[in-house]
């Protein structure tokens, strides 16, 4: 009882922040849509604060030495760097991404390698439903080794997939690109268990859709999406097609036209044999479409996720439009390369309403693009888009005068997402007391900061993803399209602290990959100091000099009340290594058994849990020593309220 209320305790100090009065702004006429309001550039946060608030909003935590890096560059000019990543040399990340064989591969190759494996196995079965008895031993093995193959290429690119993910947020030095793909990818979610093809499609997906766009135009990054092969099949536009009431077009995208029976239009024979083999056609393709018909997923989540917002003036004629100006957006199939195609002839082409304008008759695929142009225009997309990245830059409730502002500017510059994220980042909202460490980091957001603190190198193996999927966020594991929780609030729960703080002792006693507190100059000289100096030393270099009286006095005393009674001893040792879990079904090897089974039932109940904390039980870090000293001053830094917030 009395665990269970410090951990309530330690929640609410988690979440908790202290009140500062709101800035205000005052208000005029009613401006066009294209003027933007000058607002005040007061700063209330002291000059190192302001870096610090910095560094923890527009890159995944500091590193030893950023602050005297960005103190040296200038807080305005480091963040103009960030917000222009093509121009930052990050040539050794590229590098470090290139020994990644999946992930070295354009989606036409890894396409038509799954769809060579595809075939093989279709063999395999055949071959086995023709034999009889008799089978050897080496053909039994072929088989199954046959069979195999292509479960072990999927599970290949997914923990490829996830590990360089995680990997880029470490190490990359574009780290703001690197926090808005983040923020996209969640954004625009993808399942990778979705089935078989899906994390072939989701390597282009990450690395040729979103990055480059994450802060471009975002019209362009809407399209982009609409026509990627992951969320095509991921919302089952890929198989939307009319209704086998609806007109459709032909191969030359417009309305099929009747076909004369015969040579100058009088029958004959073969004139006969031809219209009934189109007439025959035809009937298939409406027997198909009867079949498959109008599917709403990727027009209704258009909508309601990706622009306009649940409360953004729709309605549910206006998802079945968009989903019929959005018909025939499809995919090659997988031995072509598996790449985006439209095909008139399964696009709806009769007239459509949505949110009141009117797309004429007869149109291919500009349907879509209209609609798309429509929605990017959109004061409501203009909002929505606004108020999402202000609540992931400044405050899980963002103050309206910011929301209104970054509004303003999405519209006078046509959706340019730099340009709304600057107006955000430097605003006195952000750099207030208020917003200053306001802010509880995301399960990847606090590995992966633990790992910058630590100065830990990138990590190419699976590990460092399987640890964020232990604490409740596998890198695209998240079924649902809209995406992993947001809020602080959603990731605090009993399992989910007492989970973190075992986390903080498993990193600070050597088990993250990479992460080794000894290679700290700051601490490398202190193994020997008093207790009270290696305290200050850690909250200098771990905690950025700022620290409550609570948190001080157990990090001198080393008892954590949460920790008491061998509670967090026993979360420890019931925590196993990562490379021994291969039955996790976060990791990639169940991420590539699809979405059914018994992995994927688990892991939709462990997501129907909200993302709290989520996950396995006991599971993670095994065998860990009991923690000592400078280790144990670390372990607590790391786990404590002042680390977990940003």
């Amino acid at each position: 009882m009395r665990i269970t209320k410090l951990i309530g305790m330690a929640a609410a100090m988690l979440l908790s922040v202290a009140p500062v009065g709101v800035f205000a702004q005052k208000t005029g006429a009613k401006t066009p849509a294209k003027t933007v309001i000058a607002r005040s550039d007061v700063r209330e946060l002291p000059a190192d604060q302001q870096i610090i608030q910095a560094l923890n909003r527009l890159t995944f935590g500091a590193k030893p030495g950023d602050i005297l890096k960005v103190r040296a560059i200038g807080l305005d000019k480091w963040i103009d760097q960030q917000l222009q990543p093509e121009k930052i040399n990050d040539d050794a990340m590229s590098a470090f991404v290139r020994n990644y064989s999946a992930l070295d591969q354009n989606q036409n190759d890894l396409l038509k390698q799954y769809a060579e494996q595809q075939q093989q196995r279709r063999e395999v079965k055949r071959d086995r439903a023709d034999t009889t008895q008799g089978m050897t031993a080496d053909e039994t093995a072929q088989m199954r080794q046959q069979q195999q193959q292509q479960g072990n290429s999927r599970r290949q690119v997914v923990t490829q997939l996830q590990s360089s993910r995680a990997a880029r947020a470490v190490a990359s030095e574009r780290q703001l690109q690197e926090v808005m793909t983040d923020f996209w990818e969640n954004h625009f979610n993808i399942y990778a268990a979705k089935g078989a093809p899906e994390p072939y499609y989701l390597v282009d997906f990450d690395q040729n859709v979103i990055r480059p766009r994450a802060l471009g135009k975002f019209r362009d990054l809407l399209e982009a999406v609409a026509q990627s092969p992951a969320m095509l099949f991921y919302l089952d536009n890929a198989r939307s097609m009319a209704d086998s009431s609806r007109p459709t077009l032909n191969a030359q995208n417009e309305f099929p036209r009747a076909r004369p029976l015969g040579r100058g239009g009088f029958g004959g024979i073969m004139g006969v044999m031809r219209a009934g083999q189109q007439r025959q056609r035809q009937q298939q393709q409406q027997q198909q479409r009867k079949r498959q018909g109008l599917n709403e997923n990727y027009g209704r989540e258009l909508l309601e996720l990706h622009t306009l917002g649940v409360d953004g003036g729709y309605t549910q004629q206006d998802v079945i439009n968009v989903a019929r100006a959005f018909t025939g957006w499809t995919i090659k199939p997988p031995a072509q390369g598996g790449g985006f195609i439209f095909r008139p002839q399964v696009h709806d082409a009769g007239e459509k309403l949505v949110l009141g304008h009117k797309l004429a008759a007869g149109r291919g695929m500009d349907d879509g693009e209209d609609v798309l142009d429509i929605l990017a225009k959109s004061r409501a997309t203009a909002h929505f888009i606004s108020f999402k990245l202000a609540r992931r830059f400044v405050s899980d409730s963002p103050s309206k005068a910011l929301v209104d502002h970054a509004t303003q500017v999405y519209l006078a510059t046509d959706g340019d997402i730099r340009e709304v994220l600057r107006s955000i980042i430097t605003s006195p909202e952000f750099f207030s007391q208020q917003a200053f460490r306001s802010k509880v980091k995301s399960p990847f957001e606090v590995v992966v900061s633990a790992m910058r603190a630590l100065n830990a190198a990138p990590d190419s193996t699976p590990r460092t993803a399987q640890v964020i999927a232990y604490l409740g966020e596998p890198i695209f594991g998240h079924q649902a399209p809209n995406g992993w929780p947001e809020t602080g609030e959603s990731w605090m729960n009993t399992g989910a602290i007492l989970n973190r703080i075992n986390f903080g002792m498993a990193a600070a006693a050597g088990r993250l990959p990479g992460a080794n507190i000894r290679a700290l100059p700051a601490l490398d000289t202190i193994g020997s100091a008093p207790r009270d100096k290696q305290v200050e030393a850690v909250v200098a270099t771990i905690l950025n000099g700022m620290v409550s009286p609570d948190t001080r006095a157990v990090l001198l005393s080393g008892e954590h009340p949460m920790l008491a009674n061998g509670a967090g001893a026993k979360g420890i040792q019931n925590m196993a290594p990562a490379e021994a879990n291969p039955d996790s079904e976060m990791s990639g090897e169940a991420m590539a058994d699809g979405a059914n089974g018994q992995n994927a039932a688990r892991a939709r109940r462990n997501q129907n849990q909200g993302g709290k904390g989520g996950a396995l039980q006991g599971r993670g870090f095994a065998n860990i020593p009991q923690l000592t000293g400078l280790s144990q001053i670390v372990g607590l830094a790391l786990g404590s309220p002042e680390f977990q917030r940003h």
